[in-house]
């Protein structure tokens, strides 16, 4: 299993070999979505919901043994691809390493000049959500 910076790190040579095109990037991040397994509908529910964007995300996880699974699905491809990189990055690790991340990988492919205010509070909605899911079960292991 890779690290959070190793899958970061690939992320990022898959963007830079995009050149900083606009089109190209939109197209690369909805990609990424569509990649992403559809969120089954049982977890499709208002409770699943991240507080904050604009778009609907579903945000789901699960414990397995010391590690965190994320599934997400959203209601917009750019959205739905936004979300797809960080189950990639997220999903499989242990809340320490998540709470601990650098999400560097968000400065380095330029995100901010692809994504609008509206969608970028959202995306920080996300990255909170996680790591907040990522501190329930901290905690849970811990008295467990």
């Amino acid at each position: 299993m890779a690290s959070i910076n190793e899958t970061q790190d690939e992320l990022i040579g898959n963007f830079e070999l995009l050149g900083g095109d606009f089109e190209m990037t939109l197209d690369q991040i909805m990609d990424l979505g569509k990649k992403l397994p559809a969120l089954a509908p049982q977890y499709q529910t208002e409770e699943n919901i991240v507080k904050g964007c604009q778009s609907k995300v579903w945000l789901h996880t699960e414990l397995d043994g010391d590690k965190i699974k994320f599934e997400a699905d959203s209601n917009t491809e750019i959205t739905k691809g936004l979300v797809s990189m960080l189950v990639s990055i997220l999903s499989n690790h242990t809340p320490e390493e998540i709470l601990a991340a650098d999400l560097y990988f968000i400065e380095k492919i330029g995100l901010h000049r692809f994504i609008g205010t509206q969608r970028s509070n959202g995306f920080g909605a996300m990255i909170k959500q996680m790591k907040d899911y990522a501190t329930a079960y901290k905690v849970k292991l811990a008295n467990s």
